[in-house]
């Protein structure tokens, strides 16, 4: 079971020292010796000494040899109203909220009605991939974004939707995008096809795994199952699928009465009828005392599959990979072929997750099964010695079986069920990317609600963030590992390299680590807006290589199959300054009649035409 938090704790630098204790730290070169669990230096130290130089460009420097932008240039007095790049590469904005998905469709106007937003980019961006063509691979292809968050303010210009037509705007500025993108005289844009569309909280879905058809999924008789929103991080299939990921569902539920008493199921998911988006009062599907939708919000928390090329195809939402709030989806093929899906609970003392295949996903497939709905879940156990074990979730378990009635149960309320088999609790885990020795990174954003450290979250409470690496037995599927610390985010204050609260997060194939922050950038010194960094996974040098606007945050991570073009993102930037009717410019100033601050897509690129990161 997991520690009792009234147990004595031990402190920061005993932690730390326990976590690296079987590692040399990199204390000077590239050069110099390096042991640790995986063959990589870490980063992590109980002192400043034992961090490498991050500015040093050399012989030494193979895999980032970009000019990083400085921490004296990123920070100015009032913050940046405009993204800095590294002066080694260029920068162009594009596919911002609003903008048709087909160039036919209706152009961008503020505030906009539910009919043109239903056809029009979402608002929030943030996970996204770019399936190629296999003509052009490196110049057009398909993008999927995803919209996590929408500001009513920044939507609508009001605290909260006032009718049903302006709820339906909101919810039609959530979901995901799929856009045709390509290169037009050497600027990237939106053209249109048949098989762009948007899917949103009113779009028709379906169901697959344990919980499909169950009780649990069901409303009143004649009701379809429709939508999905707060789409956080991503993942994408060996069959050319797109994983998005429902996060923090929960906020969009409320009460329109006094007396609502939440089932002790609904306040281990926040159901508690306090909803920050006010659809309850016009749309009863949000309305946690609907009689008619009494399991609506049982409906959110999946993954959910789209086809990027068949718009005619309904969204799946797999039930087999557990309900809780999603940050990503990242798939690795293992032995045998079989597909295997890591998971982040994206909240303070939640769980990392992992989903195995039954057997080879080709082989699924030809059966005519999803891969995604046939296989076990399980979640992580961090020991002390930097061991860990996968805990099957399953009604095999003496424990579960005892507190549920069936597999469906489990899937419903899998936060429950991992507590119950004593799984680690984290410092909300957010995106996990595969390295290229087949090690796991996982970004631990922040935690301000632990108050007992453990060893693979070793501050209380984190303030900061950190970065954790296993690596898996048995090219993936086994069910022990091993793992590290990779990056502690306080060991980079007061440093050139200042980072928080890391988030969004890509390895390439080379050992570059690309980590993108959502939090305060600030020591006792400096401040600067949120950033994309690069790591050297070999070294642990971090360079800095672009920084984002007032208020935004940086996220999203997708490149053409060639490395030479990144696509990120710009979330919510200057949401705290907006005031409708404001004259001025507000990111991205786009020439609209009312300037209006819009999520977009930002397109990096080295001058030389290098790698990105490079």
């Amino acid at each position: 079971m997991p520690q009792s938090e009234s147990h004595a704790s031990p402190s920061f630098d005993q932690v730390v020292a326990r976590a690296v204790s079987r590692r040399t730290v990199l204390a000077g070169s590239a050069s110099a010796a390096l042991l640790s669990l995986f063959g990589c230096a870490s980063t992590t130290g109980t002192g400043k000494g034992a961090r490498p130089p991050s500015t040093k460009i050399g012989a030494d420097a193979n895999l980032m040899q970009f000019n990083p932008v400085t921490l004296r240039e990123a920070a100015t007095p009032n913050g940046r109203s405009w993204p800095l790049v590294s002066q080694d590469y260029e920068f162009d904005l594009i596919l911002p909220w609003g903008d048709p998905i087909n160039p036919t469709g209706p152009k961008f106007r503020w505030p906009p009605n539910a009919e043109d937003q239903a056809v029009q980019i979402g608002t929030g961006h943030d996970g996204m991939w770019f399936f190629p063509s296999s003509d052009s691979p490196n110049s057009k292809g398909v993008l999927a974004i995803n919209h996590e968050f929408g500001s009513t303010a920044t939507i609508l210009g009001k605290s909260l939707p006032q009718s049903l037509e302006e709820v339906r705007v909101s919810q039609h500025a959530h979901g995901v995008s799929i856009l045709n993108i390509e290169r037009v005289d050497g600027r990237w844009k939106s053209v249109g096809g048949d098989n762009v569309r948007r899917v949103h909280v009113n779009t028709p879905v379906t169901f697959s795994g344990p919980a499909a058809n169950h009780a649990l999924l069901a409303n009143r008789s004649d009701d379809v199952a429709k939508g999905t929103l707060n789409n956080c991080a991503f993942g994408h299939t060996p069959w050319g699928t797109y994983l998005t990921c429902e996060e923090n569902w929960a906020f969009y539920f409320g009460t329109t009465r006094s007396g609502f008493s939440p089932t002790v199921e609904q306040q281990r998911y926040g159901l508690f009828g306090r909803s920050f988006y006010g659809w309850h009062n016009f749309d009863p599907r949000f309305n946690l005392q609907s009689e008619d939708y009494a399991n609506e919000s049982h409906r959110f928390g999946w993954i959910v599959e789209i086809d990027p090329n068949d718009a005619n195809q309904v969204p799946v939402k797999h039930t087999a990979l557990g309900r809780f709030g999603h940050e990503g989806a990242t798939v690795a093929v293992g032995k045998d072929d079989r597909v295997v899906v890591y998971l982040g609970d994206d909240s303070g003392n939640e769980h990392i997750y992992k989903f195995v295949s039954s057997a080879s996903y080709q082989k699924l497939l030809r059966e005519g099964k999803s891969p995604l709905a046939h296989g076990q879940l399980y979640v992580a156990k961090f020991n002390e010695d930097q061991t860990g074990e996968w805990i099957p979730l399953s009604m095999d378990n003496p424990a579960l079986a005892e507190r549920f009635k069936d597999e469906a149960e489990i899937v419903t309320y899998v936060r429950i069920a991992a507590k119950i088999v004593g799984a680690t609790p984290m410092d909300r885990p957010e995106w996990i990317t595969i390295g290229p020795n087949g090690e796991a990174y996982c970004t631990l954003t922040n935690n301000s609600r632990r108050t007992v450290p453990n060893a693979a979250n070793p501050m209380a409470p984190n303030t900061h963030g950190h970065i954790i690496r296993w690596t898996d037995s048995d090219q993936h599927i086994g069910l022990d590992f091993t793992w590290d610390i990779f990056l502690m985010a306080r060991d980079t204050q007061n440093t050139e390299e200042l980072f928080d609260s890391p988030d969004g997060l890509w390895a390439d194939s080379e050992g570059r680590l690309f980590i993108e922050t959502d939090g305060n950038q600030s020591d006792s010194d400096t401040s600067i807006n949120n950033q994309l960094l690069v790591a050297d996974t070999n070294t642990g040098e971090i360079r800095r290589l672009f920084t984002g606007v007032n208020d935004c945050e940086i996220t999203g991570l997708a490149v053409t199959p060639d490395q030479r073009t990144m696509f990120v993102n710009i979330q919510h930037p200057g949401v705290s300054n907006f005031r409708p009717g404001e004259e001025g410019r507000i990111f991205p100033a786009l020439g609209e009649t009312t300037s209006v601050p819009r999520d977009c897509t930002v397109v990096l690129e080295k001058k030389d035409g290098g790698v990105v990161g490079s």
